[in-house]
């Protein structure tokens, strides 16, 4: 059985890779943007009085995903927060090759649309070409049932990529279909 190109990878491929080597004037294909992993992260903040939310939100994310979710450990002790070293307080999922392309045209074209009062996404980059978007809830993600939330979660995206600078990493996306604010 052979498998298909994920639908995003065949775009970057056949117009995105060309149209930076092109904009940049890169010498070498090794040179051209692309993306490397997508990072998921839900930080729970009460998780540790309550572990039956950290239950929940590792369930949601390996439905959004498709991957097992892990679970993260606070790294410090903190009494005002009543948290000590080793807690559960949140989880992660770190895509990678065809997952993370399928997430990612998933993403860009499902659920970013699906965000209430759209009109785009914050330009702002990390400084390395990498780039991190806050989401308030997770039911932009037409895999979650509404029915079955029990809370609004919020989560953070991070893309990674192979970019130099932000100007690259902004083009690769740009040309990926991410809808940036004009």
């Amino acid at each position: 059985m052979a498998a298909t190109k994920p639908r995003l990878r065949e775009k970057y491929e056949a117009e995105v890779a060309g149209s930076l080597q092109e904009k940049f004037e890169f010498s070498s294909s090794m040179q051209i943007p692309k993306p490397t992993k997508v990072v998921i992260n839900m930080g729970l903040g009460k998780a540790p009085t309550n572990p039956k939310i950290l239950e929940y939100a590792v369930a949601e994310l390996e439905t959004i995903t498709g991957q097992k979710a892990v679970t993260t450990k606070a790294r410090k002790s903190i009494s005002n927060f009543k948290l000590r070293e080793g807690m559960d307080i949140g989880a992660r999922v770190t895509l990678r090759e065809e997952r993370m392309w399928e997430f990612l045209d998933r993403f860009i074209n499902v659920a970013l649309p699906r965000i209430r009062d759209f009109r785009g996404v914050p330009t702002r980059l990390s400084g390395q070409g990498d780039y991190t978007l806050g989401l308030k809830d997770q039911l932009i993600f037409p895999e979650i049932e509404y029915d079955k939330v029990d809370e609004a979660r919020g989560m953070n995206v991070t893309i990674v990529t192979t970019a130099k600078n932000d100007e690259e990493g902004r083009e690769l996306l740009r040309l990926l279909g991410m809808p940036f604010r004009r």
